[in-house]
């Protein structure tokens, strides 16, 4: 195998897999980075059995040449080593030349690594997909839907399937939703294509981080193919395999109040700030609690006290307050990583009592909304 490439586009591409390499895996070969090389362009791919990302380098684009093939084939590279020797080439072009035995030749300049390769007969086969029944979803929307949901998925492994973004499409409309029992986040999104039956799957929150950060911000549609056991996502030149969890999902809708006794409408940046400022001396104490309780005229005090360290308390005002008094503690990480996660300026919080859990939304819209569980400080 022998072709001369574009370095920025190679760089892109190893930078892409790498997201699916991983260090810590029981197959030796999935440390490596398969290349291959045909006709059409350079093929990369990294996996590590859980996820795999291959990237696609075609020969011409827009009537440029970027890969020049002069000779076909396949190898395994050490990611690590590779990735490294990519980003620190002389200059713009690279060639990447296999001699006998898997001896693998990469000049730049006047700059010449030799690598050890192997064989890529051994690295195993990507899952292969039938694409009948798929749906599509602008690159940007599905990085906001991913933004979204995925920072309320558990990190602990005792419920595994709460690691995971339960995405639900039914009727055309796709539904994310993450929670980790204290805290719940759901983002729906109703799809621009006529999709068949439906799906209730479990995507890894790891999974998800990472296609966020391969997916640049575009308004281009990435094709999403879901079957029992794998999700795939093709955006251009790109193709992302997860395997999903198994499991049954809990029934979250349980969980969301259907009314309130009390709503306060507020500004979202003005309650975060404050939020911000309270937690400050509510981080050393138990889990960062901060207060909230209503007070007259329409304002909100927000206030922590931490004995050994001092108190703070601050009065913001809110554009309306319906129903009862009301006085809550809550966690401040929860709700910043909350209110962070809504667009929109002007937010309605509507609580059902002191002890119960509370939704955040933002006005107007109701594609999306944040569930909290209070803490019992009163």
């Amino acid at each position: 195998m022998r072709f001369v490439i574009q370095r920025d586009h190679l760089l892109q591409s190893v930078q892409d897999v790498m997201r699916a390499v991983t260090s810590r895996t029981t197959i030796p070969i999935l440390t490596g980075i398969k290349i291959v090389a045909t006709e059409e362009g350079v093929t990369l791919t990294g996996s590590d059995s859980d996820i795999s990302i291959e990237s696609f380098i075609p020969r011409e684009e827009d009537d440029k040449e970027i890969v020049e093939i002069k000779q076909t084939g396949a190898i395994v590279l050490q990611a690590k080593f590779f990735s490294e020797i990519v980003k620190k080439l002389p200059t713009d072009t690279v060639e990447i030349d296999v001699q006998n035995h898997l001896q693998t030749v990469i000049r730049s300049g006047k700059s010449e690594f030799n690598l050890n390769g192997l064989d890529a007969e051994e690295y195993p086969h990507l899952p292969q997909i039938a694409e009948e029944n798929l749906f599509r979803v602008p690159t940007d929307l599905l990085k906001a839907l991913i933004r979204q949901t995925v920072f309320a998925v558990s990190t602990s492994e005792t419920r595994p399937i709460l690691t995971g973004v339960n995405w639900k499409v039914e009727n055309n409309e796709l539904t994310c939703i993450a929670t980790d029992s204290h805290r719940l986040a759901l983002r729906k999104a109703l799809l621009e294509t006529e999709v068949e039956g439906k799906h209730n799957v479990v995507i890894p929150g790891k999974s998800l981080t990472e296609l966020s950060k391969t997916l640049d911000d575009t308004a281009e549609k990435v094709d999403i193919v879901i079957t029992e056991n794998q999700v795939l996502f093709k955006a251009k030149h790109l193709l992302f395999f997860s395997r999903l969890l198994e499991g049954n999902y809990p029934d979250t809708a349980r969980l969301i109040p259907n009314d309130s006794k009390t709503d306060v409408v507020l500004n979202a940046k003005e309650f975060l700030h404050a939020i911000d400022r309270a937690s400050l001396l509510a981080r050393e104490g138990r889990n960062n609690v901060v207060k909230f309780s209503t007070v007259e005229d329409y304002a909100i005090e927000v206030s922590s006290n931490t004995p050994e360290i001092g108190k703070v308390v601050e009065e913001i005002q809110s554009q309306s307050i319906e129903g009862e008094e009301l006085k809550i503690s809550f966690s401040a990480k929860y709700m910043m990583d909350a209110l962070k996660a809504l667009e929109g300026s002007e937010i309605q919080v509507s609580f059902t009592g002191a002890m119960r859990p509370f939704v955040i939304r933002p006005m107007n819209d109701d594609t999306t909304l944040q569930l909290i569980l209070p803490v019992r400080t009163y």
